[in-house]
């Protein structure tokens, strides 16, 4: 006769039960946690010259001609010698297209971007994407080598609003860096190493990250570094 299980032994092993299912939850959240913590660095060296970049999406912001982004061979690139740039010099002011990488949703990071003004008679603006949730609702920070400033702006159902503004020199034809640190509203901007702009704003909480320039901005871009932030 097989012998009935106590109640102790039950409650023993639904104990058990608990504490193994308890362990794997741990276990795999500290497993996300320090993944989540990596910084990671996305450039285009392994990418074919002349080709548009797999891992990315490109969008036509604000007003609709087409984008076109294409890696191109640059010999004195930040780090090898390819870039990214938008090819398309289009003249439309309100055109602002981007390049946003498909890794990852962000909340609270800490981004930065390689960019160089090399033409534009429109405009010729370095920008940073950040907190992307589509192309109609996002941050942006920017480098302008025509007006000689940096801005923080936003995209509000495709309008764009800025939030903030200082006046900066951006040379064309020299690689700067742009950066921006966000953490819930609180939102950082860097240019060259020195903070320029410090604001809160609170519409938009987590997204992507990428590129984006202004109407016929000719800029190549690299090396894209972000790692999330407490």
């Amino acid at each position: 006769m097989k012998r009935k299980m106590g109640k102790r032994n039950k409650a023993f092993i639904v104990w058990v039960t608990i504490f193994v299912s308890l362990c794997a939850i741990v276990y795999f959240t500290r497993g996300q946690a320090i993944k989540v913590q990596q910084t990671v660095t996305l450039d285009f060296h392994s990418s074919p010259v002349g080709s548009a970049p797999s891992g990315w999406t490109s969008y036509a912001t604000g007003s609709d001609p087409p984008v076109k982004w294409l890696v191109k061979a640059m010999d004195n690139a930040p780090g090898a010698r390819h870039v990214i740039m938008q090819t398309d010099a289009d003249t439309t002011d309100g055109r602002f297209p981007v390049l946003i990488s498909d890794q990852g949703e962000y909340r609270n990071l800490d981004v930065s971007i390689r960019g160089k003004a090399i033409a534009g008679k429109l405009n010729q603006g370095i920008g940073l994407v950040f907190r992307f949730r589509d192309p109609k609702s996002y941050y942006v920070v920017r480098a302008n080598a025509l007006e000689d400033n940096v801005g923080l702006y936003k995209m509000v159902n495709g309008n764009r609003v800025q939030i903030a503004g200082s006046s900066t020199k951006v040379a064309s034809g020299q690689w700067h860096k742009l950066r921006a640190v966000a953490r819930g509203e609180r939102i950082l901007c860097y240019f060259d190493g020195k903070q320029v702009i410090s604001a809160s704003d609170d519409t938009y909480s987590t997204g992507k990250v990428g590129f984006w320039t202004k109407a016929d901005s000719l800029v190549a871009f690299d090396e894209l570094t972000v790692a999330p932030v407490q």
